[in-house]
């Protein structure tokens, strides 16, 4: 999720700009938002919603349009798109079936909004809540006009005493159920009032108080703070003295009154802009369907290459191995859990068909060159015994009839031609054990003390090298046959032996080291021979004809060890690799258990 959002980050950023101004131009259409309402200011917002949505469909088709060609045309199967095409269509057509029914339920409620029924109860309602103020106001008005008479009337009684202002005051506003009742004088100051306490008293605003001096008609005052209705008159038995009159409305109709303006405004307002507050919805609608198509497509891409990549992968391995080339491997790409696993199943088909095809060829090989051998043995060895009879008579014949100068002469080219039939009888003989190579037989045998044997055996060869040996436990067996493996590591010991001594010949100072290091696996053993000699950098063709029959870089080597080796450790379920390394080589065998 963290790398859909980082990748498409700029989509993201304008796809929240679009949506925004979407929603802006809405509440400016319904006059809830912080712009001005007004022509300009809408067509304003329109073009740049238009615009917006226009550059966001321009982007998605290029991030789509960059997604299939690099995860998709690049995998190179039709059925990629074809599923990516239904992904996208199963998503488009219910969200624009669901846009259109959305769209119509949206106006079809819009209309009903603006129902016959809707605004009478509307507008009643609020001129429900006006008649009430405009009752409370005419009768505290007409009720004013009565205090007033009885207070002119009573102006002798009254005769300025305090208590007596008070008492009367009281009784009228309980008679004329009224709030609060005060005479004050020209600079609105409290002379006498019902209240047992001056601090609520809030007097009548200026403006009021300068329509009734030469006016004897009480005022009713429209714009009284709070819940209040009020009322002055000019007293005409009194100087300068005026009647003010408060009566309390419900505690929350000037809040009804004031919410029940604000809805039937809104309400005209919504009527009014009723088609371009369809436009917007449908704008935010195509914004949010848009980007949810882009998801559902992005996901539908990255499910498909996700899952046909490994299969394509798979299709490309196959057709490979089918054309015969086993060196393919099915590339490990991040997928699903089971494709994983399929993908690692099939390299490690390939392996085990390229390495029994290897073996296959091996023994093939090593059987045409066993055949080849024996012939030659029997071809050679025939005629080495008329030859070795044939030179024991001339030297019985003819050495006594030499002279002394030409006998020795002679014995020496006798002596020379015995050597080389000797050399022809160890090649015969080397021929023989390569063409009678037996099946080995298996038994368990501890490779770590067999490696010992062949060292100290070795070791007297030169003791000037030091072998090191290490293994990773004390014991390690292995079903192998062990003559056979002995065979094996005598050989290498003592290449490495004289690979080292051809080494010094050259180089007084080189260091002569063998490590041997030995390690037991759960599923394999792994064996390591490295040494400091000469290594292969007289091997100037392939490293891997170091191993073909016949093959050497020795002078008067066979090529017919390494050979040996090679069946050997391959009769064993193992397989032998030589490594180039810096001032020496390195020899790795691994057993399959």
């Amino acid at each position: 999720m963290y790398d859909f959002i980082k990748k498409n980050i700029y989509l993201i950023f304008l796809f929240i700009i679009t949506l925004s101004v979407g929603f802006l131009t809405f509440l400016t259409f319904i006059d809830k938002g912080f712009i001005e309402l007004s022509d300009q200011n809408l067509q304003f917002l329109l073009i740049l919603n238009i615009a917006l949505l226009f550059l966001l469909f321009i982007y998605i088709f290029l991030e789509i349009k960059k997604a299939i060609k690099n995860d998709i045309d690049r995998d190179g199967l039709k059925s990629n798109k074809k599923y990516i095409t239904y992904f996208a269509l199963f998503t488009f057509i219910p969200s624009l079936l669901i846009s259109i029914f959305s769209l119509f339920l949206f106006s079809f409620a819009l209309e009903k909004y603006f129902d016959k029924k809707v605004t009478t109860v509307v507008n009643n309602s609020y001129e429900l809540a006006k008649d009430y103020v405009e009752e409370v106001r005419n009768k505290i008005q007409s009720e004013i006009v009565l205090i007033a008479f009885d207070t002119n009337k009573s102006k002798k009684f009254l005769n300025d005493n305090k208590n007596e202002y008070s008492r009367f005051l009281k009784t009228q506003r309980l008679i004329r159920r009224v709030d609060e009742i005060h005479i004050i004088d020209i600079d609105k100051r409290l002379l006498f009032s019902t209240l047992e306490d001056d601090q609520p008293y809030i007097p009548p605003v200026d403006k009021a108080l300068n329509l009734v001096l030469d006016d004897d008609r009480p005022l009713k005052i429209i714009n009284a703070p709070g819940n209040r209705s009020a009322a002055i008159m000019r007293l005409q038995n009194f100087d300068d003295r005026f009647l003010y009159v408060v009566k309390y409305l419900d505690k929350d109709i000037s809040r009804y009154l004031n919410e029940s303006q604000e809805a039937i405004n809104f309400y005209y307002t919504v009527e009014e802009k009723s088609t371009g507050i369809k436009i917007s919805f449908a704008i935010i609608y195509i914004i949010i369907v848009s980007l949810l198509l882009f998801i559902s497509i992005s996901i539908a891409i990255r499910f498909s290459s996700r899952f046909f990549r490994s299969i394509n992968n798979l299709i490309f391995a196959s057709t490979s191995i089918g054309e015969g080339n086993l060196d393919i491997k099915v590339p490990e790409v991040k997928t699903d859990k089971d494709l994983e696993i399929l993908n690692k199943n099939f390299n490690l088909m390939i392996e085990k068909l390229k390495n029994q095809q290897e073996k296959l060829i091996i023994n093939e090989r090593h059987e045409a060159w066993g055949s080849l051998a024996r012939k030659l043995a029997h071809e050679i060895k025939n005629p080495l015994t008329p030859i070795q009879l044939t030179i024991d008579r001339l030297k019985s014949k003819y050495s006594s009839q030499l002279s002394e100068k030409d006998k020795d002469k002679f014995k020496e080219n006798l002596k020379i031609i015995n050597n080389q039939i000797k050399q022809i009888e160890k090649l015969v003989n080397e021929f023989s054990d390569f063409a009678r190579m037996p099946k080995p037989i298996f038994q368990k045998n501890d490779l770590a003390e067999l490696i010992m044997e062949n060292i100290k055996l070795l070791q007297e060869l030169d003791i000037s090298i030091n072998i090191k040996f290490e293994s990773n436990l004390p014991i390690i067996n292995l079903e192998s046959d062990k003559e056979q493996l002995s065979r094996v590591f005598l050989n290498l010991i003592k290449n490495s032996i004289e690979s080292i001594q051809q080494k010094v010949q050259n180089d007084s100072n080189t260091n002569k080291k063998i490590d041997i290091e030995l390690n037991d696996h759960d599923d394999h053993i792994n064996l390591t021979i490295i040494d400091t000699g000469i290594g292969f950098e007289n091997l100037k063709s392939n490293i891997k004809d170091i191993l073909n029959p016949y093959f050497t870089t020795k002078k008067n080597g066979t090529g017919l060890g390494l050979s040996i080796v090679n069946k050997i450790i391959n009769d064993h379920n193992g397989n032998i690799e030589f490594i180039p390394i810096n001032d020496g080589a390195k020899i790795k065998i691994i057993f399959k258990k």
